[in-house]
């Protein structure tokens, strides 16, 4: 079973650690690279307190911290796998733990024309980089990351399969069924979360485990960076939506727990009445059966948005549009210079701002 209070693990259980990491404020690499080493030796260190771990979390932003200055996030944007990456690969391996860690930003495939992505890394325990995932979903109007397009699975410690989402993307229910649909039963959410959206966000995690049949290990932020100060409560969900673990507000916290393999596969070939990934495929299937029209239910999809969406997005966006607004930019508060639709001066947005503090 899976379970909390412990500081081991066995065959059956992945030992779990989420690392609530105060979030830095850096300005140039050299501050990056001196921040890694920090990691490092608290990878090593956690690994040594906790010695059944097999996972390592950080937060998301715990390497780079934001940059909100445009200049600096260009200018510290580093390739996948590169001299940052291979110091984190190092910790992981020298210390037999695989690890999850954030690079605020990853620099786009045309590099400086275009922003950065924001990406989480997978690393085993042999410092290979097993997974690489970009937020879909950045954290508008705010995140000036270029989007990612694509979430992914891994198979991680002792065979438990693995999906990376980043802060934001947790907000959106269909980024947690692409993940458990193509197979995650860990669905690992690195984020930056500040106030004042405490209460919903620990809400989300406890929310989509349930609805998912998924664990979820939630590891957030702490401290006050000078613009925002970040709530924590970093957190390990059963798949039943119950909480393993927790963190306070506290800087630097660490929850820890083990996740059993054999209990998630056995609850999603068992369970009934709550299993809504075999349910959400199977639509009314007791009825169908009882109406001698097979023993599957339904699975055609029955959503005429996903439908439009898939076959039609830009009808999609436009259907959306109509029901909330049709420009990205909000003229009654405006940020960076997204446009609004209001009349420009001088041929400049009334309501832009300086484009050098952009992300």
């Amino acid at each position: 079973m899976s379970r909390h209070g412990d500081i081991g693990s066995s065959p059956d259980t992945v030992g779990t650690c989420v690392f609530q990491y105060k979030m830095p404020r850096l300005h140039n690499l050299k501050e990056v690279n001196e921040n890694i080493d920090r990691i490092c030796e608290l990878v090593k260190g956690t690994k040594l307190g906790l010695p059944g771990m097999d996972l390592i979390i950080f937060p998301e932003y715990s390497t780079h911290g934001i940059m909100y200055d445009k200049e600096e996030c260009m200018a510290t944007a580093v390739k996948i796998p590169g001299p940052e990456t291979d110091k984190l690969a190092k910790a992981c391996k020298d210390n037999k733990v695989w690890g999850v860690f954030s690079i605020t930003g990853e620099q786009h495939e045309e590099h400086p024309r275009k922003q950065p992505y924001n990406t989480l890394i997978l690393i085993d325990d042999q410092g290979e980089i097993v997974q690489k995932y970009r937020k879909i979903l950045p954290w508008c109007p705010i995140e000036g990351w270029y989007p990612g397009n694509s979430t992914f699975v891994t198979e991680g410690p002792k065979g438990l399969k693995i999906s990376l989402i980043i802060c934001d993307d947790g907000n959106y229910p269909e980024i947690w069924r692409d993940c458990t649909m193509k197979g995650a039963e860990l669905v690992i959410r690195c984020q930056g979360y500040m106030s004042p959206c405490k209460d919903q966000q620990v809400l989300v995690a406890k929310a989509m485990a349930f609805m998912n049949n998924c664990y979820v290990a939630v590891a957030n932020a702490a401290g006050h960076d000078g613009v925002y100060s970040y709530f924590g409560h970093s957190a390990i969900i059963g798949s039943d939506g119950r909480t393993l673990g927790e963190c306070g507000e506290e800087s630097d916290g660490v929850q820890y727990a083990q996740l059993s393999i054999s209990q998630i596969r056995d609850a999603r070939k068992h369970d009934q009445s709550q299993n809504h990934m075999f349910k959400l495929m199977h639509r009314g299937y007791t009825g169908v059966h009882a109406s001698g029209d097979g023993d599957k239910g339904v699975a055609e999809c029955p959503f005429d948005f996903y439908k439009t969406w898939v076959t039609d997005p830009a009808k999609a966006q436009a259907d959306c549009e109509a029901l909330t607004r049709s420009t990205v930019g909000v003229a009654t508060c405006p940020v960076y210079d997204l446009p609004s639709g209001e009349a420009k001066a001088n041929g400049v947005h009334t309501n832009g701002i300086n484009k050098k503090r952009k992300l």
